[in-house]
């Protein structure tokens, strides 16, 4: 192959800016392409990267995992992906160990993820394992290349939740915290038939989520529990909804989130812990035991479910661009003190 010159926005310290480095791929592993990026989407998980909540495997680090783009160079193995427009998911497994045999691969422990244990998306070009790659249709219809990055973890971990809880057509499902993954959960579960009541405390974001395909709104910002808990009984007797088996998922991030997700707990009900927070919460476990209810918690997407995603994005099931900004790469640390600030109002979609 011939050298290619590319850069990327490196983590040195945690809380400083990130710094440009200029790199160069002088050849590639045989299990190994180079992908040219389109668009990388910044995740919730990258600001706590980028502030030092969360720290990474590497460092320094280029950050990013949620990355589409083409194929612009591959080692032996993989030669058939170049030219093809792929996306790279979030975590890469080895496909190998029990956990993956057992199909639990997202949480493989040899497993390696973009922007974490490896130089990641928010660069012009990243080198990543070829075995997992999901390849995209030459003609994506409506969407753009770089919208489709946050297929990645906004779009595939909702949708590996959702599969997980077992929603069906008819459920009650109740999603909290409708940002940048809480929208795709509401899209989600619409697609799959259910009444879905939307909790947040911001009312922008509610109304997008009604404009998603949610059926019901609810501010929760100075609620309790108890006050949540009531409203969503409001609605369930007033609209003749499911009294029991709700379908909830937390991915407002927060520990406020959880306590309320903890409390919708009904009899034969599930709860999934989605939205990650360093908080710790104070909730009575033997409630799962007197309702014989189901929580779990969800880390990122198996490779297998990133094909049937796409499939709902490019028949238009899913709207990915009403809800992705796209800004230049250079202005990447800007964007993050406006997420910092909570300014941002769409997902944003990095272009080199």
């Amino acid at each position: 192959m011939e050298r290619i010159d590319a850069y990327g926005y490196s983590l040195v310290d945690p809380g400083n800016p990130m710094e440009r480095k200029d790199f160069t791929i002088d050849a590639v592993a045989d299990d190994s392409v180079v992908v040219n990026v389109a668009g990388c989407g910044l995740c919730h998980t990258d600001v706590g990267f980028y502030t030092g909540q969360v720290q990474t495997f590497q460092k320094p680090v280029i950050l990013g995992h949620e990355t589409s783009g083409r194929v612009v160079a591959a080692g032996a193995a993989y030669e058939n992906l170049v030219g093809k427009q792929v996306i790279i998911p979030a975590v890469l497994p080895c496909g190998e160990c029990e956990l993956c045999k057992k199909g639990r691969s997202n949480v493989c422990q040899r497993q390696v993820m973009p922007g974490n244990h490896m130089d990641g998306g928010f660069a012009s070009h990243v080198v990543v394992p070829g075995r997992f790659l999901c390849e995209l249709p030459d003609d994506l219809g409506d969407n753009e290349l770089s919208h489709l990055s946050v297929i990645a973890d906004a779009v595939t971990t909702p949708y590996q939740s959702l599969v997980r809880s077992g929603l069906e057509s008819g459920d009650l499902a109740i999603v909290i915290g409708v940002g940048g993954l809480g929208t795709y959960m509401v899209q989600l579960a619409k697609s799959k038939g259910a009444t879905v009541i939307a909790l947040d405390i911001d009312d922008g974001k509610l109304e997008t989520a009604k404009r998603m395909g949610a059926d019901y709104a609810i501010n929760s910002k100075d609620l309790t529990e108890r006050d949540v808990k009531k409203m969503v009984r409001g609605l369930v007797k007033e609209h003749g909804l499911p009294p029991a088996m709700w379908k909830v998922f937390e991915l407002s991030g927060t520990g406020a989130g959880q306590m309320v997700a903890f409390s919708l707990l009904s009899f034969a009900g599930t709860v999934g812990i989605i939205g990650f927070t360093m908080d710790k919460v104070n909730i009575r476990l033997s409630n799962a035991m007197a309702f014989d209810a189901d929580i779990f918690g969800n880390w990122g997407c198996k490779p297998e479910y990133y094909p049937p995603v796409v499939e709902e994005v490019l028949a238009g099931r899913i709207n990915v661009r009403d809800n992705v900004e796209t800004r230049p790469l250079d202005s990447i640390n800007a964007v993050i003190t406006l997420a910092l600030e909570h300014k941002l109002d769409k997902r944003i979609v990095f272009i080199p």
